[in-house]
Parts: C-alpha cells; structure tokens; sequence
C-alpha cells in the first residue's frame, strides 16, 4: 500500500514540474529569448525526472511495485490532465467545459477498463 501512495504522490509532483517546465513559461518568462526559456524549462524538467523515475520505479510490478507498465502509465496520463487542468484554470484562468468534462470522465472510464481483471 506504501507503494501505491508512494508512487501517485511522486507522480503528482513529477506532472507538477513537467507542467511548470512546458507551459510556464508562456505565463512568467515571455520576455525571455527562446534559447533561455529551453535551458530554463530544461531545469525545470531535470526536477520533474528526479521525480518521475522513482515513481516508475517504485510502482513497478517487476520491480516489486503493484503497477504494470500499462497501468503505470495510464496513472500517469490522468495525473498529467488533471495537473493540467488545475493549472491553466489558476494561472492561465482557462473556463472548464463541459466538453473537457466530458473528456475527463471517457478517461477515468478508461482507467477503470485498464485496471480491471
């Protein structure tokens, strides 16, 4: 069970960071050349695979983990939206629809279809 909390919460973070790194930037350091906005994304993202690779890691099945690589990453695809859209709706202040809803929900359907036996 460890495990299991272990790996969503780094991945929580790791989506955090990886999500600072691509968008951010459109938000902080628009004044910025191009080439100083990668190396600042690139450093935002080194944080971001401090993170990630742990959780896959951990969350392995082969490695003693309770996740297959299929479920490990539809865990993190989720995560990933869902980061996303917390993070456009503060900083960005984007309007969730009832489109992206929508959308939402078919992907939490097709976590419950990935995960069961």
């Amino acid at each position: 069970m460890l495990n299991i909390i272990l790996t969503i919460s780094l991945l929580i973070i790791s989506n955090t960071f990886m999500t600072l790194a691509w968008y951010g930037h459109l938000k902080w350091f628009h004044n910025y050349g191009t080439i100083s906005v990668i190396f600042i994304s690139w450093s935002i993202a080194l944080l971001e695979y401090s993170f990630q690779v742990p959780a896959n890691r951990i969350g392995f099945i082969g490695n003693g983990g309770s996740f297959s690589l299929t479920q490990l990453k539809v865990i993190q695809e989720t995560i990933t939206l869902t980061v996303f859209i917390i993070f456009s709706r503060i900083v960005f202040g984007t309007k969730i629809g009832i489109n992206q809803i929508i959308g939402f929900c078919l992907i939490i359907l097709a976590v419950y279809f990935i995960f069961k036996n």
